[in-house]
């Protein structure tokens, strides 16, 4: 498969994203070796970029050091290959630019920002936020829209003004309005990326950038296969695919716990490195989600 990192104005990070997880010792410390490792494997099987301390990186219980040095260590494991991204957001604006130039200077390509959470600011407030980000650094941003987590949506009327930012690029799609979505689509030239797997074909169809995948973590060419199928022009087959990885990505992120956990899970039981523990309050998933979680697995693989 091509390891290579391609980059367009439709797709300026690459199409096929993966949001890793974060892997710890048994200790609870960062293991930086199995972040490489794992960043080499998923780039080896198709992904050309890799975003680091989002979501399913367990972002809010890794230290501002960590968030640097696994920069670094995965970028060095990709070498080119693929595009490094590293999620910045927090709930505070001065926080938030602070990784923002750490996360720059320890080599980050890209920056993936959440909407700021918990004190759930009006528009004017995550407009500003967002600019102010946007001001402080050099490199290309995503804004992450994933208001089931934040409390706070990114409205289409803010995305469009937010687009006349020179480096605000992308967006990270979790807010489950595909007719808001394509209102943004229709009037600016953000390149939108699907954080939710089941929409990977369906936003791409539509002009979309790609995905950024958590299930990609286990399954990483199933998910590559949508997007090649679509750009040679064969649809039923990239529809094929996409139908193929919904029993994994239900089984992944409708299982009760955050997907993070089940992710986890399947790489630790498939012997594959970022399984291992998660930080508290996380707790690992139980031996019945994992051998559940192993079954849809392999009957994706076998069907593929």
């Amino acid at each position: 498969m091509d390891t290579t990192a391609p980059r367009s104005p439709r797709s300026p990070f690459g199409r096929a994203l993966c949001a890793l997880v974060t892997p710890f010792t048994d200790d609870g410390a960062l293991d930086l070796t199995a972040a490489q490792r794992l960043a080499d494997r998923l780039v080896a099987e198709g992904c050309e970029g890799l975003v680091l301390s989002g979501t399913t990186g367990e972002s809010p219980t890794t230290t501002d050091a960590e968030k640097a040095d696994l920069i670094r260590a995965v970028r060095e494991a990709a070498d080119g290959r693929a595009t490094v991204l590293a999620g910045v957001g927090t709930s505070d604006t001065r926080h938030t630019l602070a990784l923002a130039r750490q996360a720059q200077h320890a080599g980050a390509e890209g920056l993936l920002v959440v909407t700021p959470y918990y004190s759930r600011p009006p528009q004017d407030a995550v407009e500003a936020h967002f600019r102010e980000l946007a001001d402080a650094v050099d490199v290309p941003v995503m804004l992450y829209d994933i208001p089931g987590r934040t409390g706070t949506r990114i409205e289409p009327e803010t995305m469009i003004r937010l687009a006349a930012h020179p480096r605000i690029v992308a967006v990270k799609d979790c807010a489950y309005d595909l007719l808001g979505t394509q209102r943004v689509m229709a009037a600016t030239d953000l390149a939108y990326y699907t954080g939710c797997d089941e929409y990977v074909l369906a936003l791409y169809a539509l002009g979309g950038a790609g995905y950024v995948s958590t299930v990609a973590n286990a399954a990483p060419r199933a998910f590559r296969a949508i997007v090649d199928a679509y750009d040679a022009g064969n649809t039923a087959e990239a529809a094929r695919r996409q139908r193929l990885t919904v029993p994994l990505t239900q089984a992944v992120m409708n299982a009760g716990l955050p997907g993070t956990v089940t992710v986890k899970a399947l790489l630790t039981a498939l012997g594959l490195p970022g399984g291992g523990p998660v930080r508290a309050p996380l707790r690992p998933a139980g031996q019945e989600v994992a051998d559940g979680l192993l079954g849809v697995y392999e009957e994706l693989v076998s069907a593929s």
